[in-house]
């Protein structure tokens, strides 16, 4: 989890009861893989963030839970069954890199920010660094990534992650979940058999 804020620059954000929120998340993704990701020559990997025993934490790994049933070609790292979170960051950040070999990664987390930004889900290029929200040193991660805001920060943030509506980080989870997938595999879809470079192939396969 982290507090929402910084540079805004080249930032997407939309409301997940917007009625358009799937579209409009779905396209974002993918103009942006296709313009950011297919040209590295690098795998593709989603890295879902937060732990299933705090509500408002659990944004991550219910995303990457559902992402992984509905899209089982993409890889996902970050579940309910094999969360990735603040005790074993900085060593699932090292097995991923060994396993893909330096892969492009999308990381996706829980934020807190001002109360009429909850229910915001964000995408933008860079990194974020996890654990800032409730004062713990952990590496950034991901060259894209998504952050869904659940609730208010500022004070007591572990307080307030514990007493988070589950309803609303599921929703938030279940649009992500099928935004994402749909993204990759319009990507892949996009490329194409015959102009399907390589790294795209990877995991397309």
């Amino acid at each position: 989890m982290w507090p929402f804020g910084g540079q805004e620059t080249q930032q997407f954000r939309v409301h997940y009861k917007d009625e358009a929120a799937y579209e409009k998340l779905t396209n974002q993704l993918f103009k942006k893989l296709q313009t950011k990701y297919l040209s590295t020559g690098k795998q593709l990997a989603i890295v879902c963030i937060g732990t299933d025993r705090s509500t408002g934490d659990s944004l991550g790994p219910l995303t990457g839970t559902l992402l992984s049933r509905d899209f089982p070609t993409i890889p996902v790292f970050g579940t309910l069954e094999d969360p990735v979170h603040a005790a074993n960051l900085t060593e699932k950040v090292a097995e991923i890199n060994l396993k893909l070999k330096g892969p492009y990664i999308i990381a996706l987390d829980a934020c807190l920010g001002q109360s009429e930004s909850i229910g915001y889900l964000s995408c933008k290029e860079g990194s974020l660094k996890p654990g800032t929200g409730v004062n713990k040193e952990l590496p950034e991660i991901g060259d894209m990534n998504i952050v869904g805001i659940v609730n208010v920060g500022g004070f007591m943030e572990y307080f307030v992650l514990q007493n988070t509506r589950l309803n609303l980080v599921m929703q938030m989870a279940e649009l992500l979940a099928s935004s994402i997938g749909e993204a990759v595999t319009k990507l892949s879809l996009a490329v194409g058999p015959t102009t399907t470079t390589a790294a795209a192939s990877k995991w397309i396969e």
